[in-house]
Formats: structure tokens, sequence, C-alpha cells
């Protein structure tokens, strides 16, 4: 039009339309979400999917990492779980390497968990996986826990979503980046800054007031 080599200006009486952005998901819990969930949990003396949930949440393990845990893969005396594998559940199932080199790691767990996985484990096989020996449906085990959180009255996450409570409760609780990289089998600590930025840049906002208050009180 500036050129005249339009009349008309084509963009006139154009509507611009478009969908309101649909509100973001909540992803993880807060700790106590994850208390009200943990005590929905049916936790009987058989194994279930309950127990699998209850193993992610305490320790961040990813989906195919905790599906493919054996007994053996438990050191009750030192408290530690040994995660050197994954399982194949997109497949037809059977064991498979881990993500990647630092994905190999010794998690180290509460005693609560000892004394209940000791319990559950005492006459399985040794060497075979403790929750399943076929393929899995990601979808199977997140419609479980779904019914859990509506049950529990908190908000809906999935099964990945344990990992990050796992890894939200330790920051808020003041463990280092660098541990929680370590317990997640991050390749670096990049890749957990990454992922939990909006966290670390709460804590950073706690620790102003704290350096302020600290300062405050030198004279």
């Amino acid at each position: 039009m500036d050129e005249g080599l339009i009349e008309r200006d084509p963009t006139r009486k154009v509507v611009i339309k478009g969908k309101q952005a649909a509100e973001k998901k909540q992803k993880y819990l807060n700790q106590y979400e994850l208390q009200r969930l943990i005590s929905d949990f049916n936790l009987t003396p058989d194994v279930s999917w309950d127990w699998l949930l209850l193993l992610m949440a305490k320790t961040g393990m990813r989906f195919s990492e905790a599906l493919a845990v054996t007994p053996n893969d438990f050191d009750f005396q030192h408290q530690m779980l040994i995660i050197n594998k994954t399982w194949d559940y997109k497949g037809e199932g059977g064991f498979l390497p881990t993500k990647n080199k630092s994905s190999v790691r010794k998690i180290q767990i509460d005693w609560q968990l000892v004394m209940q996985f000791s319990s559950l484990v005492k006459d399985m096989p040794a060497n075979d996986p403790i929750f399943t020996s076929k393929k899995v449906y990601n979808s199977t085990v997140n419609g479980i826990l779904e019914r859990h959180c509506k049950r529990a009255g908190i908000p809906v996450i999935t099964v990945h979503g344990l990992r990050h409570t796992h890894a939200s409760v330790l920051l808020f609780a003041g463990v280092s980046l660098a541990s929680v990289a370590k317990r997640l089998g991050h390749s670096s600590m990049t890749t957990t800054q990454k992922t939990y930025l909006h966290i670390i840049q709460e804590l950073e906002n706690q620790d102003v007031n704290i350096v302020m208050r600290s300062m405050a009180g030198i004279s």
C-alpha cells in the first residue's frame, strides 16, 4: 500500500482467533500431598503395583528402572538399592541396559523401606523382577496412581511425576543439587538444574531472605 502497488489493505477486518492456553498440569506433589498419597496405598503382604509406586516415590527411580528391580538388588544391611538395569516395558519385556552410564548407581534407602521390602521379597527368586515378568503398560500403572490421587484429594500426577516429586521434596528439604542429580542418575547437574529450575528459583528467593537477616544482624 505504501508503494501504491495495491489499493486495499488485505488485513482489514481480519479477526485473529485462538484458543486460550490450557492450564499446565501439576507434575509433582509437595511433601504433605505425598504423605496423603502414600497413606492411600494398600500395602498388603503380597506384591502389588502400590509397592512399585511406593518404591518410586521414595527413590526417584525411573519407571523402567523400578520394573527391573530384583530382590538381589537390595543391600538391606547397608540400606542400599543397586540400579544397574531397566525393564523393556515398551517391548516384550526383559532386561535392558540403563539409560546411560550415570544411571548405574546405588541409592540410599530409609530404614522403613528396608523393613518393608525385606519382608516382601524374602521368599522371591533372587534374580527375577519383583513386579513383573512380562510386558507392562505405563497407562495401567498411571491409571492406578490417578485413582489413588483422586481418593487422597490431591492433584493427579503421572508415574513419572513421582520422580519429580522425589527430587522436589529433597530440594526443598535443603539437599544439594549435586546429591539430587546423583540420586536421580542424571549425567550432569545441568540436567537437574534445567528440570527443576522453578524450584531452584523459589529456594533462591528464600536464600535472599536468609542473607538479608544474617547481614542485618551484623553491626
